[in-house]
């Protein structure tokens, strides 16, 4: 089984910031296989701030540029992560700050 790429992305105020990740998101649009966004919300409450996660495709140079583009965004803060089997991925994901 090969790897997993993941991004996570926080989104401190959705308002300001979305029209700028879609557009991000849009232009990685290929890359992407799956996207799930999640914010709190109910009938009383609605929080500005956001959680997308993606499931990636593609090689890592686009991915690394993504990534790199969406932490550009005053306000967004976005993270790759590899899963894998493999011991040599589980090692170079172990040496990442976090």
């Amino acid at each position: 089984m090969g790897s997993k790429t993941i991004i996570t992305i926080l989104q401190r105020n959705r308002k300001a910031t979305a029209l700028k990740v879609q557009e991000i998101l849009t232009k990685y649009g290929d890359n992407i296989k799956v996207r799930l966004g999640l914010n709190d919300v109910d009938k009383d409450h609605f929080s500005d701030e956001g959680l997308i996660i993606l499931h990636l495709c593609g090689h890592d140079e686009e991915t690394d540029r993504l990534e790199k583009e969406l932490n550009s965004i005053e306000g967004v803060k976005a993270k790759k992560i590899i899963l894998s089997y493999s011991d040599e991925v589980e090692q170079f994901t172990q040496n990442i700050e976090v």
